[in-house]
């Protein structure tokens, strides 16, 4: 197993890890929608799924893989009224159209209303 690390996209706010691969699969965690350069949170969840969508991309990117090769998601909405202004935003991203479950949650860290982790094919 072989850790992935960037710092283009937020640091793990916990004990774990940014993302791993493993048998030629990359695993990202969660990112919520923290700009890694300010650690601003932007307002509106067309904006945060944005930069979800970004700190999911950079950590694709460590791995040495892109948005083309992910292969299922796990989103995670505070509100499942977000759910059509979320998906425009994610369609933009996650080209391949991969398989996915988006759920509503009471509750995200840091109050964010959004939350995307991926895998991905290397």
């Amino acid at each position: 197993m072989k850790m992935i690390a960037t710092d283009k996209a937020p640091g793990a706010i916990g004990p774990y890890s940014q993302g791993c691969e493993v048998n030629g699969f990359v695993y990202t965690s969660g990112q919520i929608p923290v700009d890694p350069a300010t650690g601003n949170i932007p307002e509106g969840i067309a904006a945060q799924a944005e930069q979800s969508c970004k700190n999911v991309g950079e950590i694709l990117k460590a791995a040495g893989c892109g948005f083309e090769k992910v292969i299922k998601t796990t989103c995670f909405l505070a509100d499942m009224g977000d759910f059509t202004a979320f998906n425009e935003v994610y369609a933009q991203y996650f080209v391949s159209r991969p398989a996915r479950s988006c759920v509503a949650v009471r509750e995200l860290p840091k109050g964010v209303l959004c939350e995307i982790e991926a895998i991905a094919v290397k």
